[in-house]
């Protein structure tokens, strides 16, 4: 759990120094963040190469892990319509496009705001960052209460890059290309499914 609380600190931190900070600086930590994010793509690479088994862990799985994108995309599509309730100044084809980012919050919050609104956009970034960081914070819990799957599903199209880390340490590295395979399949939909409920 101490690791989950690092997690939060850090980007909270973040979240003040980004603030404090001149927009040049910003830019350059935001590159130099892109290849922090190569390097730790690398090293979990490396990690799952050298674990023999973890090609075994697909072949339990067999078509099964096919299941698992729909799984996310029908659990999310069921949690942002039970909240439509709660949310009455927005419509639910809205609602619908925000959780269809599934985390992918740089691609899916352009998409909202070029189609509907900028403020709408921001909502959409907010809460696919909050999905990221929900997943990176509560892993460990999800984990162990839920299954090793559960944070993979949590982590949506984040589990193919940076949630991925988490994923492996409390999940196993067997787990690490499942991780990647759903979020990569998520990555390919969202575009296609936020413009989907946007045109409703």
């Amino acid at each position: 759990m101490s690791g989950s609380l690092l997690i939060l600190l850090s980007f909270l931190v973040g979240l003040v120094v980004g603030y404090l900070s001149p927009a040049s600086l910003v830019l350059e930590n935001i590159i130099a963040g892109q290849y922090t994010l190569y390097l730790l793509m690398f090293l979990v690479g490396l990690s799952i190469g050298a674990d023999k088994n973890s090609l075994n862990i697909l072949k339990n799985f067999k078509l099964s892990i096919l299941l698992l994108p729909a799984l996310t995309i029908v659990g999310t599509f069921i949690g942002v319509s039970a909240a439509a309730p709660f949310l009455k100044e927005l419509n639910l084809q809205d609602i619908w496009a925000i959780g269809a980012g599934y985390g992918y919050y740089s691609l899916s919050s352009i998409y909202i705001s070029e189609i509907r609104t900028e403020a709408l956009g921001t909502i959409a970034l907010i809460s696919n960052i909050l999905r990221e960081i929900f997943t990176l914070v509560f892993t460990p819990i999800l984990a162990r209460f839920f299954g090793k799957i559960s944070p993979i599903l949590s982590g949506g199209a984040t589990s193919m890059d940076t949630t991925l880390p988490v994923i492996t340490q409390y999940c196993g590295h067997e787990f690490a290309l499942i991780s990647v395979f759903h979020g990569t399949v998520l990555t390919i939909f969202v575009p296609f499914l936020v413009t989907f409920f946007l045109s409703l």
